[in-house]
């Protein structure tokens, strides 16, 4: 009897799956623990294996196709047996499919899930979903151009994602032959990034066959492009003498044809794009025209500004500003904040630290023993470390501190896994680690996912006392200030001390006021005396 086989669920967060690769075709027989395909989800690719036996009878998704969970996949049963009822039932109640039962079906809308026929030996590269939370990339840089030849595991292009920038390898090899988006161009996941296939390929009869599944994602990534070439227009600029221009390419309006990328940068840098000499493809002016540019003697590369005239910078918002907007925006308007502040004397944890970077080869931070005092009061409360569920509240056991790290583009949250099974300097080791890459770019999504806690720390900025918003999943969040000498009453005498303020923000779904001022307590604990951690 016919068995259909459903996009599985891979990982904990998986709403949808692309099929990066399948291992057979229909016909092919099937053993139980057969790998059946690579299934990319948002977290990796991983292989697919069979539960069943037989012959491989349908196909639902084609290499590229990317559907929800539980979604037709495939259908496994005997040679010759008739499975139209199960196709066409699965399709009767699927909005992301369409009938392929009669001839007319043909020539309505491909829906990304049905059946693409790619011409023989072309291969059709789509944006690349690179993190969880990606909804669109920037390509960054492309390392292969129309023409070359690309093998498998050869590096393609570095795609900027909400996170950082990642290098994107090819899983084909063929010929480059065709490139859908420019250095600094962005769409949407899913877009048409590339083709590869064999040499003298029709590419315009690949997109084609895509059909209206690249129409609708060339029109979403045209509207990107527009709005970011609307935005960073180039400067108007004077000169005082009369300067041979070099021709740049143009439109029939006389618009000059470059990428958004090189715009921003003539614009950053007061060059008249006029006067650039474009290497990309057509003419097109592309970033490195822009780092090259020499002006021409007689001109004035500034634009000149008369006072009182009115100015702005425009910036075009990144992918890691989008999402910072996009998921805190969910945190503070989804969930009940409340705060807890509390100032704790830090006397002993200054004469702590002293000792203790007294050891050979050892250096530690107040950063790490807020970290480390975290997970410890943290075990203690899990209540705390926890996180808000539609139908449940789930308490995590083992705990996971986000840090958070201040990056040029804005904020990212490396996780430091089983932080209380950590002693201090293996703390400030990772968390150091974490931040060098981070401001790189070159962490990657898995040390970025799973924090359980978060702390965000502007001591290091004099910061005396803030409030942050919660990194959801999370129940709460510790904000950390500055060390501050101040005058304090100790035994009934006034004295000098040093003390740093604290304070905890709550998602009163899940974490109540008593519950988040005993977490405080245990806290305070454990940094006003950081010998108890040792013992």
């Amino acid at each position: 009897m016919a068995e259909i086989i459903n996009m599985p669920r891979l990982s904990d967060t998986m709403e949808e799956g692309t099929v990066a690769k399948w291992f057979k075709k229909v016909g092919d027989k099937i053993n139980e623990g057969d790998i059946l395909a690579e299934i990319e989800t948002d977290k990796a690719t991983m292989e697919f294996e069979s539960f069943n036996e037989g012959e491989l009878l349908h196909i639902g998704i084609q290499e590229g196709g990317t559907a929800p969970v539980d979604t037709l996949l495939a259908i496994i049963g005997e040679k010759g047996e008739d499975i139209s009822s199960l196709i066409n039932g699965e399709r009767s109640t699927s909005a992301v499919e369409e009938s392929e039962s009669t001839p007319e079906s043909t020539s309505e809308k491909v829906s990304s899930t049905e059946q693409v026929f790619m011409p023989e030996g072309a291969e059709l590269i789509t944006m690349p979903r690179l993190s969880d939370t990606m909804e669109e990339g920037t390509v960054a840089t492309w390392n292969k151009k129309v023409g070359d030849t690309v093998n498998e595991g050869d590096i393609l292009a570095e795609i900027e994602t909400d996170k950082a920038t990642m290098e994107f390898e090819s899983f084909y090899q063929g010929v480059l032959l065709y490139i859908g988006l420019q250095e600094g161009e962005s769409a949407p996941v899913d877009s048409v990034l590339a083709v590869i296939g064999k040499e003298g390929t029709d590419v315009e009869t690949v997109l084609a066959a895509h059909g209206s599944q690249t129409n609708s994602t060339s029109k979403a990534a045209d509207k990107v492009v527009e709005k970011v070439e609307t935005v960073v227009s180039a400067p108007e600029v004077k000169a005082t003498a009369p300067v041979a221009a070099v021709s740049a390419p143009s439109t029939s309006t006389g618009r000059v044809i470059a990428s958004p990328l090189a715009k921003k940068l003539a614009a950053e840098k007061g060059v008249n794009l006029n006067q650039v000499k474009g290497s990309g493809e057509h003419g097109r002016i592309i970033k490195r025209d822009i780092d090259n540019f020499q002006p021409q003697q007689g001109g004035f590369t500034q634009p000149f500004v008369p006072s009182g005239t009115e100015s702005v910078t425009v910036i075009a918002n990144s992918q890691m500003r989008k999402t910072i907007a996009k998921r805190l925006s969910a945190s503070k308007f989804s969930a009940p904040h409340y705060y807890l502040g509390v100032e704790f004397d830090m006397d002993n944890a200054i004469s702590f630290r002293t000792q203790y970077n007294g050891l050979p080869d050892t250096k530690i931070s107040f950063n790490d023993i807020v970290v480390k005092a975290s997970a410890l009061a943290l075990k203690q409360h899990p209540q705390v470390n926890a996180k808000w569920e539609d139908s449940q509240i789930t308490q995590h056991h083992h705990v996971h501190v986000g840090v958070a790290v201040a990056v040029e583009d804005g904020l990212v949250v490396p996780v430091v896994k089983f932080t209380d099974e950590l002693n201090l300097p293996q703390i400030g080791a990772t968390v150091k680690d974490y931040a060098i890459r981070a401001r790189d770019k070159k962490l990657t999504p898995a040390e970025m996912d799973g924090s359980t806690f978060t702390i965000s720390n502007l001591g290091m900025f004099e910061i005396q006392e803030f409030t942050s918003i919660i990194n959801q999943p999370n129940g709460a969040i510790l904000s950390v200030g500055a060390i501050a000498q101040k005058p304090v009453v100790k035994n009934g005498n006034i004295v000098v001390g040093n003390t740093m303020k604290l304070t905890l923000a709550c998602d009163h779904r899940v974490v109540d006021g008593a519950t988040g001022a005993q977490f405080l307590q245990t806290l305070r604990g454990f940094v006003e005396n950081p010998l108890t951690m040792l013992l």
